[in-house]
């Protein structure tokens, strides 16, 4: 009787183990099994979070501009100091023949002057005799050193004349650029007063450099415009040598959304925010080095209009 009451016993305690273990594993695999559904679900709200639906029209209306990704050359820039000059090659001083008094005066500082029009005579002193000073070219009067009376002499020009029809621009390039400004690039003239910039070519390297400054000088010969004035300082950006990448996208294409720097790809009528790691820019485009394949949509122009899209729809499912 004893020998069967503790075989009972036994018994109960195995069967009560055996059921806690089962219990344990069994309610282990189940928590871990509807940890890793409720992970999914938080995945695919946060998949659903990173995209937005807008139609055709609606991108349209938005003025969302939608370009695809694609080989592309980058044009680096490089910013250069100037100052706008006459040009010496269409300036012309006038001298006196012989040394004499000023008879009379005909130009004044900044006349337009035809060729051949009369600018001044002076008396001979040698002859007492007069003579007229004459425009040598088209131009305008940029110097006058020439007064009613005055003593002059072919020592000293009295009038300065200038085609100011077209103008230098001397720019300063520094030791460390003097291998990347050649002729023949493109440099864009920026005045410092908001008017509109203008394209020239670089037409002139100077072989020579500034013991002064350490730079030497690159010129643009670019037409005469109503603030493109002699003495006046402009800033310019010289394009460089393209460098071809293998993806590049318009710099307005970048958003920052969630503290990722993000690109909003088009699929049908889905945008998705696409984490994008970038190389170098212009002042145009970057380089995508991950995040975009060629051929890939995305939204360019206008592309805030979809993160702020992207915001709602996030604000919305918080609530």
């Amino acid at each position: 009787m004893k020998r069967m009451l503790h075989f009972l016993v036994v018994l109960t305690v195995c069967v009560a183990a055996l059921g806690a273990a089962g219990l344990y594993v069994f309610g282990r695999s189940g928590g871990t099994a509807a940890r890793q559904d409720h992970a999914r679900a938080k995945a695919a709200e946060a998949h659903a979070d990173d995209g937005v639906e807008l139609s055709d029209a609606q991108v349209a209306a938005a003025g969302i501009e939608l370009l695809k990704a694609s080989p592309g050359e980058l044009r680096a820039s490089l910013r250069l100091n100037g100052v706008i000059q006459p040009n010496q090659e269409a300036l012309v001083q006038v001298t006196p023949r012989f040394p004499g008094v000023v008879k009379d005066v005909r130009a004044r500082l900044g006349d337009k002057v035809a060729k051949g029009d009369l600018l001044a005579t002076v008396e001979s002193n040698q002859s007492l005799t007069t003579y007229e000073l004459r425009a040598p070219i088209a131009g305008t009067i940029v110097d006058r050193q020439a007064a009613l009376g005055e003593f002059v002499s072919e020592q000293r020009p009295v009038f300065v004349v200038a085609d100011l029809s077209t103008v230098w621009v001397d720019f300063s390039v520094y030791r460390r650029d003097f291998n990347r400004v050649h002729v023949g690039l493109v440099v864009t003239i920026e005045p410092q007063d908001g008017n509109a910039p203008i394209a020239a070519r670089i037409d002139y390297v100077s072989p020579l450099g500034s013991s002064e400054t350490q730079s030497a000088l690159a010129r643009a010969v670019v037409a005469g415009t109503g603030w493109l004035r002699p003495g006046l300082f402009v800033t310019g950006r010289v394009l460089l040598s393209p460098r071809p990448v293998d993806v590049a996208i318009r710099l307005d294409a970048l958003q920052t959304f969630e503290s990722r720097l993000v690109v909003f790809v088009r699929d049908g009528d889905r945008f998705e925010a696409r984490m994008v790691r970038l190389g170098g820019r212009d002042a145009d485009q970057v380089e995508v080095l991950s995040g975009l394949r060629p051929g890939d949509v995305y939204a360019a122009k206008n592309s805030f209009v979809v993160k702020a899209e992207l915001g709602k729809r996030s604000a919305a499912h918080e609530h």
